[in-house]
């Protein structure tokens, strides 16, 4: 057990990705393209992967790149993709000046009093543990044994709490993209529509507004 400070290469490493994190997470929320939203956060995970280095997590920085540079944002990618053009041209901003000057206050706010907090404590030398060679039992600092120390032993019931938490994202966004049918009256099927022996089909389009009554359809044939 030694006590390790931060190389020179890994201050610029650290000052580089904590700048360029700030930037992407900027694009990410401001952009009204979902397509660019997407590349910002890829871009911000990236950096948080090599603020993960400076801390000497080997085993977080390439999970962060694994999982959510290369399977999360993909999935999203394809998602908006699949969506069509709709998704990808961005409306008008038709906010007004006002609140936009009140949303970016409140982010400055929030965003200086995090970081005076946290600039405010003193978290002295980082002890990292390091391991012989040839050493058995020996858990280091980053890697899969203390990871699954940290997560499955230390924080058990929070980590199960995520899992039913992601688990009831998963139903409801199921429900969501769902659709209703023809033959469903207030999210109840009913088989007053259906032939006798005739299973209900579910579209796998999502759910649209209504016609204001009296509208003219785009899809009614011209008289």
């Amino acid at each position: 057990m030694g006590v390790t400070d931060l190389s020179a290469s890994g201050q610029v490493l650290f000052v580089l990705s904590a700048i360029v994190a700030l930037i992407a997470a900027v694009v990410t929320v401001s952009q009204r393209s979902p397509l660019r939203a997407a590349m910002g956060l890829l871009l911000h995970i990236v950096s948080l992967a090599g603020l993960y280095l400076t801390l000497h997590a080997h085993l977080l920085a390439a999970i962060q790149l694994l999982v959510y540079a290369g399977a999360v944002v993909v999935l999203f990618v394809f998602v908006i993709m699949l969506i069509g053009p709709g998704a990808l041209s961005s409306r008008a901003d038709e906010r007004g000046l006002s609140t936009k000057i009140v949303g970016a206050a409140t982010i400055a706010i929030v965003a200086g009093a995090i970081a005076f907090q946290v600039g405010a404590t003193d978290a002295g030398s980082v002890l990292i543990a390091s391991c012989a060679e040839g050493a058995s039992g020996c858990i280091e600092f980053g890697g899969v044994e203390a990871l699954s120390q940290a997560i499955f032993v230390d924080a058990a019931v929070p980590f199960e709490l995520v899992s039913v938490l992601l688990l009831i994202a998963i139903i409801v966004a199921i429900a969501v993209a769902r659709g209703v049918h023809p033959g469903e009256t207030g999210g109840v099927e009913t088989d007053k529509n259906l032939e006798p022996g005739e299973r209900p089909k579910l579209p796998i389009r999502p759910r649209t507004a209504d016609p204001l009554p009296g509208s003219a359809r785009a899809d009614a044939p011209a008289e």
